[in-house]
């Protein structure tokens, strides 16, 4: 948005009325953590006044909060599993009216021409999109994926308006080790004082001294308050996250006070689809921390300025001469009820989620490309009456454990028991036509009888499949890839429920409402073969590839020990 500044000052300065002047509303002042109640005026969609205003058009609040719009930190828009377009339709009705996006999951499936689309796609969003470029695609030499983005790659990303700088760096040993590649993303951002995300998860206090000094300065992995005040010592930004899976601001918020707020934001990172429209995004985020013991206008300063300041939006995050006129009615602070949004000083109306002419480039529908799979090899040979290494789930976390446990065995193959709850976990390469095949064991999904098998795995995004038998891995792998990717539920041999994911297997082509239809098929068929509603097992089941989250991951090279940073075999030595 161009600023046209003489009108603005005018107005300003009551020489002219303001386009919009907003009477008998309590005004959030997030600077001094007080309320005010005072006529705000907005010209050209920034507020340019508080005080005493008339205006072309006057609005009567009667009572109502007004809030800066909200401000997500991080989020991976394609964990919605829908196209951009309704994405931020959907956060916006929750008073989200910018966000921080790092789209290295599709980055990760379909290369620059994944950015590239991303970019395009949020051209005419209603919300701001702002971009921090993948820096780890692949995510870790310890598996496959569909691309590999180096420096070179990004340069020319960097001159778009809408990137900011270099998303999450989560292959710790590269920063570590000086590795050439890594060095050269860093420096490239640096010198173009671009920001730089960071990915912490289970890093030791010394190992933070390494990040730091590598200029990464927010990081959205702490899970417990002594490894967020370990990151503020160092000048870091905790965001705090609050997604589908990962919900760390619980643990969190004691550590906030007015010391040392200013260095914390909100963010999302991972949130499916039917929980943002549930739950909300941001406005959730709020809602925790208020049940919590946080100061409502503290919590909401953590949302909005702290995050714009953080990433040097300098004219946004406040309701204040000088920022845009992004803003939130809100009806009720305890609850933080939306009322209405603003955007620019425009009233957002029902939005319309009717199907729009979206246009996806045939590269990114035509992103499996994978060898035939056989029920031969699904078998995992083991010995009987000797511990194998198991994954074991953390229900809504993205850690798991690294479990010893003997096996039922036939013929030195592995046999499924759900009475243990031992099932068998698959990652299978569908890139390139490598024909990996990672196999694994793994507790805590409680499936009965069946399987399900997505292609959304972060962060390679192969396929990965769980279930009691081989039969129905089987036909779960035949279904996802005749659909091109996307989710599916088997029993006995016959798909029960699916979602297309045609967009690199990652989203659909859909609007909000059909999705969500998609999704309730998929919930009512997880109850069919026995899942249990205290976890959402898809989400389990996509981060149990992601070899950079302790303890015990599975790639499509095999069963990858994170805290050693190495693979291992499955029968334990």
């Amino acid at each position: 948005m161009t600023l046209n500044l003489k009108p603005m000052i005018k107005a300003a300065a009551k020489r002219t009325k303001a386009d919009l002047v907003i009477k008998n509303g309590r005004i959030i002042d997030v600077f001094n953590l007080e309320i005010l109640e005072e006529d705000l005026a907005i010209k050209d969609g920034m507020v340019i006044g508080i005080g005493n205003y008339d205006g072309h058009e006057v609005i009567d609040a009667k009572g109502a909060f007004i809030c800066p719009g909200l401000i997500d930190g991080h989020v991976h828009m394609e964990s919605s599993m829908i196209h951009p377009h309704y994405f931020t339709r959907t956060i916006l009705a929750h008073g989200v009216t910018t966000i921080i996006t790092d789209p290295h999951e599709i980055a990760n499936v379909s290369g620059t021409a994944g950015i590239q689309f991303m970019l395009d796609a949020t051209e005419e969003c209603p919300v701001d999109v702002f971009f921090m470029l993948p820096s780890c695609v692949p995510a870790t030499s310890f598996e496959y994926n569909g691309a590999t983005i180096q420096a070179h790659d990004l340069a020319p990303f960097y001159e778009h308006e809408r990137v900011i700088g270099l998303a999450e760096v989560m292959d710790f040993p590269a920063v570590r080790d000086g590795n050439e590649a890594m060095i050269a993303k860093l420096t490239q951002a640096s010198q173009q004082n671009k920001k730089i995300d960071g990915h912490g998860a289970g890093l030791a206090p010394e190992d933070l001294n390494i990040y730091a000094s590598a200029n990464i300065k927010t990081d959205h992995e702490c899970v417990t308050a002594q490894e967020a005040k370990e990151r503020l010592k160092r000048g870091m930004y905790v965001m705090m996250r609050e997604g589908t899976v990962a919900k760390d601001i619980r643990a969190l918020i004691p550590l906030v006070n007015e010391k040392n707020a200013r260095r914390f934001l909100f963010c999302t990172d991972d949130k499916h689809l039917d929980d943002l429209v549930n739950e909300g995004s941001i406005d959730h985020n709020i809602r925790i921390s208020i049940q919590e013991g946080l100061d409502h206008l503290l919590a909401i300063q953590i949302a909005t300025l702290n995050a714009a300041e953080c990433f040097s939006l300098m004219d946004r995050g406040a309701v204040a001469p000088g920022y845009r006129a992004d803003l939130l009615f809100i009806e009720d602070l305890e609850k933080f009820t939306i009322k209405d949004v603003y955007k620019n000083g425009k009233r957002i109306k029902n939005q319309d989620h009717q199907h729009s002419r979206i246009v996806v480039p045939e590269l990114l529908k035509g992103s499996l490309n994978m060898k035939p799979i056989h029920k031969s090899d699904l078998k995992i040979c083991v010995e009987a009456d000797k511990p194998c290494n198991i994954i074991e789930i953390i229900p809504n976390s993205l850690v798991t454990k690294h479990i010893k446990e003997t096996v039922t065995t036939y013929n030195g193959h592995f046999v499924p028991n759900h009475d243990e709850d031992q099932l068998k976990l698959a990652v299978i390469e569908r890139h390139k036509r490598r024909g990996h095949i990672g196999l694994g064991i793994v507790k805590g999904f409680q499936i009965k009888n069946g399987a399900i098998a997505s292609t959304v795995a972060h962060d390679s995004h192969n396929i990965v499949t769980v279930g009691t038998n081989d039969e129905d891995l089987l036909v779960a792998v035949q279904a996802i890839e005749q659909m091109k990717g996307g989710l599916v539920v088997v029993c006995e041999e016959k798909v029960v429920a699916s979602l297309p994911l045609e967009i690199s297997g990652l989203m659909a082509n859909r609007t909000t409402k059909q999705t969500l239809s998609y999704l309730k098929d998929l919930h009512d068929a997880l109850h069919l073969i026995g899942s249990q509603d205290n976890f959402n097992p898809f989400v389990a089941l996509s981060f149990l590839s992601l070899p950079v989250i302790p303890e015990l991951k599975l790639t499509d090279t095999g069963l990858f020990d994170v805290t050693k940073f190495e693979h291992i075999t499955i029968q334990a030595k």
